[in-house]
């Protein structure tokens, strides 16, 4: 009895490292995928930032505001005198 019960528990064992081995390699395809889709999408945010940069300064330019500073970076002597002013 005691042959018979190791030879169980040898396949027991073999049946849970495969189960296991399984399971490792399907999450790690989802996790590729969801890594792959992940990149995808920062690269396509990216690429939209890079075209709105375009069209704003498109727009810019066509204003005649070419020499004025970027938008994203608002001198900070406009902006205290302004909330000064508010406050007033």
């Amino acid at each position: 009895m005691d042959g018979h019960d190791a030879d169980d528990a040898k396949k027991s064992t073999a049946d849970m490292t495969a189960f296991v081995q399984n399971l490792l390699q399907q999450m790690q395809s989802r996790f590729q995928t969801m890594s792959d889709s992940i990149i995808t999408k920062i690269d396509d945010m990216g690429t939209r930032i890079d075209e709105l940069e375009q069209s704003i300064d498109d727009l810019r330019s066509e204003m005649g505001l070419e020499g004025s500073p970027s938008p994203s970076v608002p001198p900070k002597a406009k902006a205290e005198p302004k909330s000064g002013n508010d406050s007033a």
